[in-house]
């Protein structure tokens, strides 16, 4: 009986056991197709956030950096280290397992305000990770209004706040760089409602300015916070510091912006940009005229 199994087993076996030769034997592509074509291989990026607030704190701190940190895991382009100390700012070995800037590949202040707590070294850090490594500096809303003492830092963002004339109201917004991958999905004009600042010791000679307020549609009436006389009021711009790509723009202010699918594509498309997965123009160009500013 025991044989007569055996032998039903072999019987029941046998084009199994064909079928697995001859699997084997066969080449896994087609010989006559032609070969796929070679991707490039991405290697995940590091990307160092940080919200330290000496000054004024905005509600959205917290928001910003955890769509900052989804956006990179969901992507899968990059991980992001949240903090809101400035310890890891350093090329320093700190031991303990702390990652510092040589293992990061872009540096993102998340609304931060006021003197950070940099020492000496670390400022200089800082400034040789952007401008000689050639790493990426992306700067939301308020990293405008921080490190006034810090002449380097004005230089490397593009200035510093002086003031928002409209405080957060429905902007008018005109998109002058349309090619650029950050702003790309904007139309030519359009609205946010968010709070805009106005940049004082910027000049759009030194950068790219990607959006700005459509100053024929401004209220300059009994508004003694309006400065700039040339009504050139940039939402966001990109520039190089050296060997580094650098971006910031103001939007960002509410919590509801990182809710906003726009927003986020922005920044996501600028963190993308400084970490050089994409290209874009950081020529400068001057204040769109009339004609220009397309149809609103």
């Amino acid at each position: 009986m025991r044989q007569h199994r055996i032998a039903l087993f072999l019987f029941l076996s046998l084009p199994i056991l064909v079928t697995f030769i001859v699997a084997q034997d066969r080449p896994a592509v087609d010989p006559s197709l032609p070969p796929p074509p070679h991707e490039k291989q991405v290697h995940l990026k590091h990307v160092l956030v940080i919200g330290q607030t000496k000054g004024f704190e905005h509600d959205s701190v917290s928001a910003g950096m955890a769509a900052i940190y989804n956006m990179g895991r969901e992507s899968g382009l990059w991980d992001a280290t949240l903090r809101t100390d400035v310890e890891l700012i350093t090329k320093k070995d700190l031991a303990r397992n702390a990652k510092t800037l040589d293992y990061f590949d872009a540096l993102i202040f998340v609304s931060t305000t006021g003197e950070l707590d940099l020492d000496d070294s670390q400022k200089k850090d800082m400034m040789a990770f952007i401008k000689d490594d050639g790493k990426g500096f992306v700067g939301v809303h308020a990293a405008l209004d921080t490190n006034y003492k810090w002449a380097e830092y004005g230089e490397m963002i593009g200035g510093w706040f002086d003031q928002h004339p409209w405080s957060t109201f429905n902007a008018p917004i005109i998109n002058e760089d349309p090619s650029f991958p950050a702003v790309r999905h904007f139309p030519k004009a359009f609205v946010k409602y968010d709070e805009i600042y106005q940049p004082k010791e910027w000049s759009r000679e030194k950068v790219n300015v990607l959006l700005s307020l459509d100053p024929t549609k401004l209220n300059y009436a009994n508004n003694p916070r309006v400065h700039r006389t040339d009504h050139d009021f940039a939402v966001a711009w990109d520039k190089m510091y050296g060997k580094g790509r650098v971006f910031y723009s103001t939007l960002g202010h509410t919590e509801e912006a990182w809710n906003d699918p726009d927003i986020r594509k922005m920044y996501f498309e600028a963190i993308k940009w400084v970490l050089g997965m994409t290209e874009g123009s950081t020529s400068s160009h001057p204040q769109p005229t009339g004609d220009e500013r397309g149809a609103h």
